[in-house]
């Protein structure tokens, strides 16, 4: 690729990811709990009225507990696949890795504020297959227009410092057979900086690219993989930040009143001195007060003025607030609810929101995970046609009501369902693998209590026939 198609090639495709990335950066901010309250300026009629110096700014992490709700009700237990034979399945478990459930939890995190995460797979030098997570900021896909939407290729943008400190931005344009690498200075434009980044020029010896900048790959496709949030690939943030800000601005707000307003307001008419705290004093000390009087008509004295904040108005407010962000949120309220002995049912419809929004990611999801497993078999020489994944959920359950459902479906279903489905059970496979075992050292238990008594007949017999001799 000439240096001229890869700036037109950067210019169209750049164009407009500003406000993607500035989107994103607003919805990881919420994540971690920093909210626009704490960026808000004060009025300026505000800042100048001595009644009003109080500026207490509280967020509250609703968006972030709606995030984590769902990574860990999705993927605490990572999904698991099955290509049909067991040795396979150990390849493809053991190419995953130790660090596979932790990638799922970020693929989830990232969707989530994201709208769409990112994998991204590569052959290392040993030719062997590796994976991980790029921040879905750096991503900008380049899809078919067709009906069936395809990928034909990618635009990963990142800065890099180099060992002078200078930074540098970075392009690779991947597509189904190459990358091309291009860098510019962080000051300079793409038509004026941009140079061609020799970050394949290691690979260069072992004819895998005919340009310092350029690398050829095998994999037979973009090696990137999407996992977008939802069917419309839209951040979780789109549905509840409106509520977040309301509450948090409503919450703020009443601690602000609290603070500025007293409970009690001294009114002084002819008050005997000057230092109010003189007054305090005296009203703490002696409980009275030094009046003056002018006159038969004289209004000198002390009253007190109380100022009722209005607290059911907020309190309702910030209760609707509450209500409507995990309604729009599809989460679980976690205020405590009275379900001590609650039936599965129940349970159920306590998760029945936070399931819908799973179940939406779970659809998505499960297509760039069969796209990541099969990229696995190609790199490990294994034919595979049907992928099954199963998929387990974390949550509240009443573990009394499904044990006796699973010991009174015993004849019924088979043995392998009824273990899958066991609340103590995690692992059906290894669960199996255990109960035969122990019913072996059963049964070779049984066979040695045999045989000794067995022995015993025969020792016990032969003495009752010398006894008789």
């Amino acid at each position: 690729m000439d240096i001229l198609t890869a700036k037109k090639l950067i210019a169209k495709h750049t164009l407009g990811h500003s406000n993607v990335i500035v989107n994103v950066l607003t919805a990881e901010r919420y994540y971690r709990n920093k909210n626009d309250i704490l960026y808000k300026t004060k009025p300026d009629d505000e800042t100048e009225n001595p009644l009003r110096s109080a500026d207490n700014r509280v967020p509250r992490n609703f968006y972030g507990l709606l995030v984590n709700q769902k990574a860990s009700y999705m993927f605490t237990a990572p999904p698991l696949f099955d290509v049909g034979n067991s040795s396979n399945n150990q390849v493809i478990a053991d190419t995953l890795g130790d660090i596979y459930a932790k990638n799922c939890k970020d693929l989830c995190v990232n969707a989530s504020n994201a709208g769409m995460a990112w994998l991204h797979y590569w052959m290392n030098e040993n030719n062997e297959f590796e994976y991980g997570i790029v921040d879905s900021k750096q991503i900008i896909p380049i899809w078919s227009t067709h009906l069936k939407k395809e990928l034909l290729a990618v635009l990963r943008v990142y800065k890099n410092i180099d060992n002078e400190g200078k930074t540098w931005d970075i392009y690779e344009y991947w597509t189904d057979t190459e990358c091309w690498a291009y860098q510019k200075a962080a000051e300079d434009t793409i038509d004026t900086g941009l140079v061609a980044y020799s970050l394949f020029m290691n690979f260069v010896d072992a004819g895998v690219g005919e340009e310092p900048n350029q690398l050829k790959h095998s994999l037979g496709r973009v090696p990137f993989i999407p996992f977008p949030n939802n069917n419309i690939a839209v951040s979780d943030l789109d549905n509840v930040k409106a509520l977040v800000d309301t509450y948090d601005k409503v919450y703020s707000g009443f601690a602000n009143d609290l603070e500025d307003i007293q409970e009690i307001i001294f009114l002084l008419t002819n008050y005997n001195g000057t230092d109010l705290n003189s007054f305090l004093s005296d009203i703490k000390k002696y409980k009275t007060v030094k009046m003056e009087s002018t006159g038969a008509d004289d209004r000198s004295g002390l009253e007190t003025v109380t100022i009722d904040i209005p607290i059911e108005a907020r309190e309702k407010l910030l209760d609707m607030t509450r209500k409507g962000i995990f309604e729009q949120g599809q989460g679980v309220d976690p205020q405590p609810q009275d379900f001590g002995n609650a039936s599965g049912v129940a349970l159920k419809y306590l998760y029945s929101l936070l399931e819908l929004k799973a179940g939406l990611m779970e659809t998505e999801f499960r297509l760039g995970f069969g796209d990541l497993v099969r990229a696995i078999c190609q790199a490990k020489n294994i034919a595979v046609t049907n992928i099954t994944q199963t998929w387990t959920r974390t949550s509240i359950a009443n573990d009394l009501e499904l044990a006796t459902i699973c010991k009174d479906s015993v004849g019924i279903i088979s043995s392998k369902t009824i273990i899958k489905n066991h609340p103590f059970v995690e692992n059906a496979e290894e669960e199996e693998k255990q109960l035969a075992k122990e019913k072996e050292d059963q049964l070779s238990e049984m066979d040695n209590y045999k045989q000794t008594f067995s022995n015993k007949d025969s020792s016990s017999k032969g003495v009752d026939v010398n006894a008789k001799r």
